[in-house]
């Protein structure tokens, strides 16, 4: 397996590796020697592109994601040394009779971490994301896990997933470490986020429920923000539509003749548009086609170029009406 040259620690602008697609089925049936296979396949591509943060969560096909990774791990001399990891706990799926529930529990939360650790054969996690707001969350108790997980190691940072700005800074009045990330769906289709800046004080905005302000927020506080659902699950790059809307048209033929224009992938484009926009945003690609994966290594490369006036083509295109 390849390896990149080594890279800087920290949280920023740049692409991650969403390992939601790694493991099989979501059923409980066993992963096989040839998932583990195509998530060594997905790994080396997203090094090939550069990429060093990889993205997990306790409940990805029920656990065999984190599985998989920690078996291309053991098979991989150095290749944790190399890479930073995150994973997320705060969701139980079908347990109580329930199909889900929100457990952001003192208890819960040292579990989840131990189980995966164990699943990932690693010692430690450099960031912890909780992943949903729990309505029964007492920060004192997440407080005291993260200090506990901190402490022994297990962890190096926290960081949330799918909260708005009051959410964050519950949390941050009792924790003793800064959140450094927040990951949100955020996207040339899924533009809640976007709208709802432009959208204050007009009649349109009350159609988008995203919470204004929590993008601004994080900025302030240097809060990473990390945009899942970055490719709109092909939607503009080739995925079948049964009933594509004219916007959906429209955009979709624009991002690839951009990208003809600037001699790079579809994926670039739709990538870069979300990294140029000043708040440093770093989006988590969730594919686990390699081909795909390495379509986006230029995405960085498009941020830098692209122009204030085809930034904003693509969102009126995709919107698929003028801004206010």
């Amino acid at each position: 397996m390849t390896l990149p040259a080594e890279h800087q620690p920290g949280m920023g602008q740049e692409l991650i590796y969403g390992c939601m697609g790694l493991g099989g089925s979501w059923s409980a049936e066993p992963y096989s020697s040839a998932q583990v296979d195509e998530a060594a396949a997905a790994v080396d591509a997203a090094l090939a592109a550069g990429i060093t943060l990889f993205d997990h969560a306790d409940i990805y096909r029920h656990g065999k994601a984190e599985a998989v990774f920690g078996e291309v791990l053991a098979q991989t001399p150095g290749l944790r040394e190399r890479i930073r990891l995150q994973t997320k706990c705060g969701i139980r799926l079908g347990e109580e009779g329930l199909d889900a529930f929100y457990d952001l529990s003192r208890d819960s939360i040292l579990d989840r971490v131990n189980g995966s650790l164990a699943r990932l054969r690693t010692d430690y996690v450099d960031v912890l994301m909780l992943h949903r707001p729990d309505p029964l969350l007492d920060p004192a108790e997440v407080a005291s896990a993260v200090g506990q997980l901190l402490a022994e190691g297990k962890i190096r940072a926290v960081g949330v997933s799918n909260m708005s700005a009051p959410q964050i800074d519950l949390l941050q009045d009792r924790l003793e470490t800064p959140v450094v990330a927040n990951q949100l769906e955020m996207s040339l289709s899924a533009r809640a986020w976007l709208e709802s800046t432009v959208l204050v004080n007009h009649a349109e905005g009350t159609d988008y429920s995203f919470p204004h302000g929590t993008v601004e927020h994080c900025v302030r506080r240097g809060i990473s923000l990390q945009a899942y659902g970055a490719l709109s699950r092909g939607l503009y790059t080739g995925a079948p539509a049964a009933d594509p809307s004219a916007a959906e048209t429209a955009t979709t033929a624009l991002v690839a003749a951009m990208a003809a224009a600037k001699g790079t992938t579809g994926e670039a484009v739709l990538l870069g548009w979300l990294m140029k926009h000043p708040a440093g945003i770093a989006p988590v690609i969730g594919t686990a086609n390699p081909d795909r994966i390495r379509a986006c290594a230029g995405a960085a490369e498009v941020a830098a170029g692209m122009t204030r006036a085809e930034w904003y083509r693509l969102w009126i295109t995709a919107r698929g009406s003028n801004i206010p």
